[in-house]
């Protein structure tokens, strides 16, 4: 549950490349006075498509970076729209953690090291997703390696990381590739979301937590749960549950580039910790480790395009704790009826992260397919009764758990 603090100012950024013919910069197409709300984003409407498509059948991309309340901006786009690996394109949204120094690697030397493993796009092309998902977790386990060994040529520790998306995007078909638990790749399928990215994180009760925690494990590690205080504000509800867990008492993911303090440099993490008094020397000499904690192998799905898929979208987790995949859909939709700019309704959806006072950085990239003429599907009315009552609703849930929180403190 982020605190409610009041949103601080938003420096400039320096401009960095979204990828090439992505287009030139600009922030939010607004005055000077906003800038510093939504930093910096690739210009939109970039067509994706073959000679012969039809002006509605191309791809058009959005993407838009937004600072939040963080100090710094550690979150990354890189898109490269112009269909060089046999007719697809691709986009990434990077999320750092601990600095920037892994972004900036993976932002300049990603998308290369998968055009390599990937043939050039040919093995994109065969739609053999046991040959896709060889390419490109070879890929990402070269990109790791190379990463692990720049970071530890630095003058100084560098204890950076950082979680990714990346996808591979033609008209008929759309490839993903992900590791992390800071971003979220949904497709809207006639207005209703689908998601095709699962968390990588050492706590929750699914699937996907209890193997990286049995990994974890396996490989010498151990995991801190911490209870937190759980507010369902829809059913005016409170409960307390597990809802972090970190590696070593450290971090909350369980894959990511760099982190190298639990790939190669796991003996000097123990003894640093117990120099900082974080556990005592008996408990390290029992620790064995047998490989990598945090790992940067990733889940790979490849998804048949059919006619109802209207867009993708990707964003990292400061969007997503903020606003469910369902209600970003539904948002984008209705941006889309209204002016049929997908770089608007990219910028619209996070300052609506913003005004529900995200603390992280958002990232954010919608590739709308082209194939909806979006001025010929009726603009939702909002329902203005029940915007009042959910908002009376959090409210009072709010509220509640502010009060029951300091009754806990006070015994």
């Amino acid at each position: 549950m982020a605190l409610l603090s009041p949103r601080v100012p938003r420096l400039p950024l320096a401009a960095h490349s979204a990828g090439a013919g992505a287009g030139s910069l600009r922030c939010c197409g607004r005055v000077a006075a906003s800038a510093a709300r939504c930093q910096v984003t690739a210009s939109g409407s970039v067509a994706a498509g073959s000679s012969s498509s039809s002006e509605l059948e191309a791809i058009r991309w959005g993407s838009a970076k937004l600072q939040g309340a963080r100090e710094e901006m550690e979150d990354e786009v890189v898109l490269r729209p112009d269909s060089l690996l046999h007719g697809f394109s691709f986009a990434a949204v990077l999320d750092g953690h601990a600095g920037f120094s892994t972004v900036q690697f993976l932002r300049d030397e990603l998308f290369k090291e998968c055009a390599a493993a990937l043939d050039g796009g040919a093995v994109l092309n065969t739609k053999n997703l046991e040959a896709i998902t060889d390419s490109i977790r070879r890929a990402f386990a070269t990109m790791d390696a190379n990463l692990s060994t720049w970071l530890q040529q630095m003058d100084k520790e560098d204890d950076s990381g950082a979680t990714a998306t990346a996808l591979f995007l033609r008209n008929d078909v759309l490839v993903v590739s992900h590791i992390g638990d800071s971003c979220l790749q949904v497709i809207s399928r006639g207005g209703r979301p689908q998601s095709l990215t699962n968390f990588h994180r050492p706590y929750g009760n699914n699937k996907t937590s209890l193997e990286e925690v049995k990994r974890i494990r396996a490989a010498g590690g151990w995991v801190l749960k911490m209870w937190m205080l759980n507010v369902d504000v829809d059913h005016l509800e409170q409960s307390f549950e597990i809802r972090d867990g970190r590696v070593c008492g450290d971090i909350s993911v369980s894959r990511a580039f760099g982190d190298i303090r639990f790939k190669t440099r796991k003996n000097e993490m123990l003894v640093k910790g117990v120099n900082e008094g974080r556990w005592t020397e008996k408990f390290v000499s029992r620790i064995k480790f047998k490989g990598d904690l945090i790992i940067s192998s990733p889940d790979v799905s490849l998804v048949e395009l059919g006619p109802d898929v209207e867009f993708v979208l990707v964003a990292t987790d400061g969007l997503w704790d903020y606003i469910k995949s369902t209600e970003a859909v539904a948002f984008v939709r209705d941006q889309l009826c209204q002016h049929g700019d997908v770089q608007r309704a990219c910028e619209a959806l996070g300052e609506k992260a913003l005004d529900r006072r995200s603390q992280d950085n958002i990232s954010i990239v919608i590739a709308d397919l082209g194939r909806t003429n979006w001025q010929e599907l009726p603009v939702p009315t909002p329902n203005v009764l029940l915007e009042l009552s959910q908002a009376v609703a959090t409210v009072g849930a709010v509220s509640v758990g502010i009060w029951i929180s300091s009754l806990l403190t006070l015994q």
